[in-house]
């Protein structure tokens, strides 16, 4: 089977639920979006967390597309950097524990990144993240070592903001021979960084992640333009469309997966990033790309009926079953 390894911010996810939204207006912060926050912001919030019960959970995006991978089974890798502290801990321990080969640099000078997630009772995620020691990942911390043995690099988009470092990991992962995916993230990050998203999916990245939001941030058009326009400057471009599913193209075949019902969600915390692992773990078993979009939904059908991103073992158990039988 194909190696998947995952590039992103180390991040641990506290993950609150909360009665109504008037924390994110007095935190400044946008209704289903991803801040940057500053430690006197993080350290406000973390007292308001106080008082609440929270969850602890491994995050950030390729943290969580990877996690997904390494449960169904599939041989993974991480690069990050965190600090040396118990969050730092708490994120290497938990990627050894599923598996996941663990290439984490170690920042003496900050603290390990932290996204304070808040819950709201639709569902619906808002991130304040502070990045901390994550933030410190540079493109001189990375080398071809790295990338060897590998067929797949994902990377989230968050990232992205650091031009240096990303083409730095591409250049690499290009001359280890890998092919780079590549998760949108943010419709906010697609907007700040546009001419940069360009270029990368014009001229590196083989398989594009978008949801609608991020789609229409990057092209202008509703999810069939935009998967169109997409799939004209990759190998294979997946525009997710929230309860209709997903769009999946490459080259002239187009298919469009149903997503799996859902009787409640709980929360949408990680459901593009497990989408995300269930495509990629599909790919690495050579499976069409309809059955690769099937699994997607299977995984992001299991992540929002939970709060966070950890399933239960038993879950995990009967996805893989699912899997056998779509």
């Amino acid at each position: 089977m194909d190696k998947i390894i995952g590039l992103g911010n180390a991040l641990v996810d506290v993950l609150a639920i909360m009665e109504d939204d008037k924390i994110l207006t007095e935190m400044q912060l946008q209704k289903g979006s991803m801040t940057l926050i500053d430690e006197n912001k993080f350290l406000k919030i973390s007292e308001y967390f106080s008082g609440m019960d929270t969850q602890l959970a491994n995050g950030g995006s390729a943290g969580n597309a990877i996690r997904g991978l390494a449960c169904l089974g599939a041989e993974t890798g991480f690069i990050g950097k965190v600090g040396n502290d118990f969050y730092g801990d708490f994120f290497r321990n938990s990627l050894l524990e599923h598996g996941t080969e663990a290439n984490l640099l170690l920042s003496t000078a900050l603290s390990s990144g932290v996204a304070s997630t808040f819950i709201s009772s639709d569902g619906e995620r808002t991130f304040g993240t502070y990045l901390g020691a994550a933030s410190t990942l540079k493109a001189e911390d990375l080398s071809l070592e790295m990338f060897k043995g590998y067929t797949y690099l994902f990377i989230e988009g968050y990232l992205v903001q650091d031009h240096d470092m990303i083409l730095r990991a591409i250049e690499l992962a290009k001359e280890a021979g890998l092919q780079v995916c590549l998760d949108m993230a943010s419709y906010n990050i697609v907007e700040e960084n546009l001419e940069f998203f360009s270029l990368l999916i014009n001229k590196y990245v083989d398989i594009v992640f978008a949801n609608e939001e991020e789609a229409k941030a990057f092209t202008g058009k509703e999810p069939e333009r935009a998967l169109e326009e997409i799939a004209k400057m990759c190998s294979i471009a997946i525009v997710k469309v929230g309860a209709r599913g997903s769009l999946i193209r490459k080259g002239t075949e187009m298919v469009q997966v149903q997503a799996a019902p859902v009787e409640k969600v709980l929360d949408t915390t990680g459901a593009g990033d497990y989408f995300a692992a269930g495509f990629l773990y599909g790919l690495t078993c050579g499976y069409s790309l309809e059955k690769c979009g099937i699994i997607g939904s299977l995984l992001s059908k299991g992540v929002i009926q939970v709060v966070g991103t950890e399933l239960p073992a038993a879950q995990w158990e009967i996805i893989k079953e699912e899997i056998k039988m779509c």
